[in-house]
């Protein structure tokens, strides 16, 4: 079965647990792709909500499947957001960011009463980080962000777009670095990169989901916190 299939498998069953009057966080990314497509055509059968994009590509996919978009300002809570990952452990851990998109999702996920991640089977480890923990930094601190996380042995590597540096949708940097080799616990790792001035978010998501789908072949496997 392939990646694409399970993303799908997965999407599609995220989307039963949306109901008519909800306000619902949409996520961004290739497996939050099909999801928003999928609810795009409940809008269009008669379904009625109000989406959050947790990103401006994000936003444009859903307007033009005719969903109602409001800002988070407006919407004031979500009653469900729906996001993928990049991977996710058996204890309801993340990594996002691999979309640039980590800053909204949190805030977003922060401010719903249920999230949930739909993922493939390749997403789904047993440890975090052998793909590469994105950090939104401010860029007129990104270059010494970069020289003291060299310190810290996490090897970052400002991403890039071609030439130019890759900027998200706050027109912040990201800086990829790595952690699958680091001894320290995620969540004290989590609060060191907080407390360095500069960076704005890491694509650790500890604490905020609630439950998981994973597309495996033509199954959906579901995991609750």
């Amino acid at each position: 079965m392939s990646a694409v299939n399970e993303k799908k498998v997965a999407a599609l069953e995220a989307v039963k647990y949306i109901k008519s009057g909800m306000t619902v966080g949409l996520g961004t990314g290739s497996t939050a792709f099909y999801m928003i497509e999928a609810i795009g055509e409940m809008v269009q059968n008669g379904l009625e909500l109000k989406a959050v994009a947790t990103s401006d590509e994000t936003e444009k996919l859903a307007k033009k499947m005719g969903i109602h978009v409001i800002t988070l300002a407006e919407a004031k809570r979500l009653d469900v957001t729906i996001d993928g990952a990049d991977e996710v452990d058996e204890d309801f851990q993340l990594i996002k960011g691999g979309g640039g998109a980590l800053l909204r999702e949190k805030i977003v996920a922060h401010n719903s009463d249920m999230n949930i991640i739909i993922a493939d089977s390749s997403k789904s480890v047993s440890k975090l980080g052998k793909f590469k923990l994105p950090i939104e930094t401010i860029p007129f601190a990104t270059q010494l962000i970069i020289k003291e996380l060299e310190g810290m042995k996490l090897a970052p590597v400002q991403r890039m777009r071609g030439t130019e540096d890759y900027k998200t949708d706050e027109n912040n940097d990201i800086v990829d670095i790595d952690i699958w080799d680091t001894d320290i616990k995620l969540t004290d790792l989590e609060q060191q990169l907080k407390t360095i001035p500069g960076i704005v978010e890491t694509g650790l998501f500890l604490t905020t989901t609630n439950l998981v789908i994973i597309g495996k072949g033509e199954k959906a496997i579901i995991k609750k916190r």
